[in-house]
């Protein structure tokens, strides 16, 4: 297929194809997973050198020999003990703004369950495991989805000179971050990786790490705000909280799409890929594949396949905070999924368009008139 400016793409929705480039860093690298899809202008360009802007390999786009040590030091920062650690604050910090919104609720008034439940839980949580640039959550909310849009959106050159100056505005802290920082930055600094790396791992930690989560838990709860026979099962225990969850990733996942490129020509699946061809693997249409689920587009929380889902990726660049994502949806799932009991959907989310990532921008709903609290 071709994109918007004519570039040629081989565009894979097989599940076991996805799996099999995903797996293969060999083949098939990570090397464009961060470029940009809408070509930069000279213009935006100077406004990011101008920045000293970088992003060099480090974990998504790299495919060289530091990627696992990099990699290896990020995942002891997110071990699963120091995820499990959090949950009782981050339980304690949801049941008390479910609360605060369920009074909302009951006068009448709407909530946004995006901006007022969803949008800062991930990163508040990061900032307890990865100690992070000392920057107002709104900031770096902003930056993580100016970076999300300038390189994976379809944008006109005053859209791209915008976006690159917020983009490179923010670089600079973390530039700062990462010469002087303490937590996962003098981490990777002890281990002798050059000040560039250790900015590009903070980069990447801060737009994936935090921003896709708080993305997926408002499309997790805009889906549930229309399967009231989950939310009854989860009322009884009938339907486990953790099989909502992976139900929810495979079916409503915050990264729709990921690219890799052919190293050397290949055969993928009866089709020649010659080298240089750029992949685009469709995960979210390989979470809907009817070789894997038993009923592709019901969400049916423990049905088979249901967690065989390529939401966090697969091999090598499998993505190194799923424990945690898994974590802080499981929360929300638990104290928040009777919020949504007779309710209307005002606003549903709204998600611009993006090669890789959905970005809701809203989630509000407003309690029925003469529905029980």
């Amino acid at each position: 297929m071709s994109d918007h400016v004519g570039v040629r793409h081989l565009v894979v929705t097989r599940h076991a194809l996805v799996r099999q480039v995903l797996a293969d860093p060999v083949t098939y690298r990570p090397d464009n997973a961060l470029d940009a899809v809408t070509p930069m202008p000279v213009t935006a360009l100077r406004v990011l050198a101008g920045h000293r802007f970088r992003l060099p390999p480090t974990l998504a786009n790299n495919s060289g020999a530091s990627h696992p040590e990099i990699r290896a030091i990020v995942a002891a920062a997110l071990h699963p003990e120091r995820v499990a650690a959090q949950r009782p604050w981050l339980t304690a910090l949801v049941r008390d703004r479910v609360a605060r919104l369920g009074t909302r609720l009951d006068t009448g008034a709407p909530v946004d369950l995006y901006a007022d439940l969803a949008a800062d839980l991930p990163l508040l949580t990061l900032a307890r495991l990865v100690e992070l640039p000392d920057a107002p959550v709104g900031a770096v909310k902003e930056f993580a989805r100016a970076a999300l849009e300038l390189f994976w959106a379809p944008l006109d050159t005053d859209r791209q000179l915008a976006l690159a100056a917020e983009v490179g505005r923010f670089h600079r802290v973390l530039r700062d971050f990462a010469a002087t920082g303490g937590g996962l930055a003098g981490e990777l600094r002890a281990a002798g990786h050059p000040p560039d790396v250790v900015v590009g791992a903070l980069f990447f930690l801060l737009v994936a790490g935090q921003e896709t989560t708080s993305q997926f838990l408002t499309l997790l709860l805009h889906r549930l705000a229309g399967e009231p026979a989950v939310r009854a099962g989860l009322r009884t225990g009938d339907v486990a909280v953790a099989d909502v969850v992976e139900e929810g990733l495979r079916l409503e996942p915050p990264i729709v799409t990921w690219r890799r490129v052919a190293a050397t020509d290949s055969t993928l699946g009866g089709t020649a890929v010659p080298a240089g061809s750029s992949l685009v693997l469709w995960l979210a249409r390989a979470g809907r594949d009817p070789a894997v689920v038993e009923t592709p587009d019901e969400f049916r929380p423990g049905q088979r396949g249901s967690r065989r889902h390529l939401s966090f990726g697969a091999g090598a660049h499998r993505c190194v905070g799923d424990v945690l994502a898994r974590m802080e949806a499981a929360v929300v799932v638990a104290e928040a999924a009777p919020l949504l009991d007779g309710v209307a959907v005002v606003r549903p989310p709204w998600c611009p368009d993006n090669l890789t990532f959905r970005m809701p921008d809203a989630f509000v709903i407003r309690r029925s008139a003469g529905a029980p609290a």
